[in-house]
């Protein structure tokens, strides 16, 4: 089916009479409702209406694509309209849009014509072809342009099938936390891929689960396979594929390097278990940084989660959490329920990132016994490493073992021996000397005060903001969490400081110094005032992508300073998590709060100075 077999003359408008969103809206319902495309213009209206509220249309470039699917549409049907001064559409570059397609479906509509609607879209994305329809003079020649146009893309796609098949570029892309770093590669590597005409489909792992999986024949297809991942991901399915592995950063810096070398096939040949051969600037990197970000990343949900729990316990019982709903709920977030947890995930998904699946039960006994001895996060890391790697040996062992028995290794022997030998060794050497470091190191933290106190401030504030979510990040936000369950609640309190600071920050520059961003721009600052209230330092990175060298430095700077007043003033925080909402709790509320405000004003000051004025 064509696009023109739902666009017809008489639903084309050539220039719009609306001036704002909704009057384009009533103009193009009436429209397709006076050329009898609609049962019920009324309902129609309102599927419209109801879509546009969950997200405006006006995709950018000028364009807009309102859309419905629903029984009030008699005939499916396209209504373009244009508009050449153009129209505020609240679209998401904050630019007018001047073409506008509203698409009505029924609800029985089959993927012919689903699949029309895309085709629409992605022949849009043509600059030059958007000129032409802005230039068109009536509604024949518009429809005359689609229908070459998309007899230009058919022939281009089948000479693409035809010579050129094999040149599929895959990917996978994965952050230790799943929400920003994960889907900003994704979209760098598509965004550049399509910029110099590669076909590509990327994997995204993240936080929600595997979405676009990759399939067994696009597997075998692919020229090469990209991996931009922080953290484990399926990798025996690649044996025997050219595949290039790098952390989440090169996806989504180095997009078009990436994918150059990924044409050329310069990348190893994946030989399947065991190899951990990964790329950094040209140089093998260790696999300990992604072993270790596997095991904070399947921490962070039982810390987020507990933590935000005992902050409401505080809430409803005051801070020794007194009355039935406060103790329940400290009952479920503290250390008899999901802080109970960390450091045996810790130690169990380290394990299983270094010895696959056999490593998990021996490296989260080998955690639960150091956190029993009170060896702390140390010992859980010190556990998960070495169950990890004992599982590895006891691979080794058992290869020479007759092939009938394969089955009995993953349920029996890898478990029994990998937890009886991990728990030996924890018992009788690790514990002491981890118990040992662990309350050297609570002394130590307990014994800083003035300046000491105020450097450690400084650099756990600072770490925060150097790259808001990535391994720096999380470096800084374990060290917290691990002086937190020793009883010292001073460096944590630096550390949430310093997370919030980027996305206020940022969401104060938009607002004080509006000429040096777009318009997109201030309406993501927005934004970050919710995020940085709820310290997720994740929503700077859009601002950081697209200006590193100033951003990133600014919020460095006021993160330090805030982190750094924070230990100075002597803040506890008794919560893990909650920002905003856990203020309450801390000894002095009041210089924990000028704390972060001083450092936010200060990023917020640099970039306002710093950056260049919007053209």
């Amino acid at each position: 089916m064509k696009i023109t077999d739902l666009l017809k003359e008489d639903t084309i408008i050539m220039e719009l009479r609306a001036g704002d969103k909704s009057a384009v809206i009533d103009e193009l319902v009436e429209k397709l409702d006076g050329a009898g495309r609609l049962h019920d213009r009324e309902e129609y209206k309102q599927a419209i209406l109801k879509r546009e509220a969950q997200g405006s249309t006006g995709i950018g470039e000028g364009i807009a694509i309102p859309h419905a699917k629903t029984k009030a549409v008699k005939t499916p049907a396209i209504c373009f309209g244009r508009s050449l001064k153009g129209i505020d559409y609240e679209s998401l570059d904050g630019q007018p849009a001047r073409l506008f397609f509203m698409i009505a479906a029924p609800e029985g509509a089959d993927e012919t014509h689903l699949e029309t609607l895309s085709r629409l879209s992605v022949l849009l994305m043509d600059h030059d072809f958007r000129e032409k329809l802005n230039q068109a003079g009536t509604a024949k020649e518009v429809i005359a342009l689609i229908n070459n146009k998309e007899a230009d893309q058919e022939e281009e796609d089948s000479i693409e099938e035809q010579t050129e098949p094999e040149k599929l570029i895959l990917a996978v892309t994965a952050c230790p936390t799943g929400i920003a770093h994960t889907y900003m590669a994704a979209d760098a590597l598509k965004a550049k891929a399509a910029e110099m005409g590669i076909r590509i489909k990327v994997e995204t792992n993240g936080s929600t689960g595997i979405k676009n999986r990759l399939t067994p024949a696009e597997i075998e297809q692919a020229t090469a396979i990209i991996v931009a991942a922080d953290k484990q991901v399926e990798m025996d399915r690649f044996a025997g594929k050219h595949v290039l592995q790098v952390p989440v950063a090169d996806g989504i810096h180095k997009a078009k390097a990436l994918l150059e070398r990924a044409l050329k096939q310069d990348a190893p040949i994946y030989q399947g278990r065991g190899n951990v051969e990964k790329e950094t600037t040209g140089k093998q990197r260790l696999g300990f940084y992604r072993h270790l970000m596997n095991g904070v990343s399947n921490m962070l949900p039982f810390v987020v989660g507990g933590g935000i729990l005992i902050a409401l316990s505080f809430a409803f019982g005051g801070i020794h959490a007194n009355g039935p709903i406060a103790q329940i709920l400290n009952q479920i977030g503290g250390a008899d329920g999901a802080f109970h947890f960390i450091v045996p995930i810790l130690a169990g998904f380290i394990a299983s990132s270094i010895a696959d699946r056999p490593g998990f039960a021996p490296g989260a006994v080998g955690g639960f016994l150091a956190a029993n001895a009170g060896a702390g996060f140390l010992g859980g890391l010190i556990a998960g490493f070495l169950a990890g790697y004992v599982v590895v040996g006891l691979k080794k062992v058992f290869s020479i073992l007759p092939q009938q028995l394969e089955g009995i290794k993953p349920v029996l022997l890898y478990p029994l021996f990998g937890i009886m030998i991990t728990g030996i060794l924890m018992i009788t050497v690790i514990n002491g000397p981890a118990v040992l470091l662990n309350k050297t190191l609570t002394s130590w933290l307990g014994s800083l005060s003035g300046t000491n106190a105020a450097i450690l401030g400084l650099i756990l504030g600072g770490m925060m903001a150097v790259d808001m979510g990535g391994p720096i990040n999380k470096a800084a936000f374990t060290f917290g969490l691990a002086a937190l369950q020793t009883g010292n609640q001073l460096p944590h309190a630096a550390v949430m400081a310093g997370g919030m600071v980027p996305p206020l920050g940022i969401a104060l520059a938009t607002t004080f110094f509006k000429h040096k961003f777009t318009d997109a721009e201030r309406k993501s600052g927005l934004t970050n005032y919710l995020l940085g209230a709820s310290f997720i330092t994740e929503g700077a990175i859009p601002f950081a992508a697209a200006d590193p060298v100033r951003v990133i430095a600014s919020c460095i700077i006021g993160s330090s300073i805030a982190g750094a007043l924070s230990m100075l003033f002597g803040i506890h925080l008794p919560a893990p998590h909650g920002g905003l909402f856990v203020i309450p709790l801390v000894n002095k509320p009041l210089l924990y709060i000028l704390a972060i405000l001083i450092g936010s004003a200060v990023t917020a000051a640099m970039l306002g100075i710093w950056k260049k004025k919007v053209q």
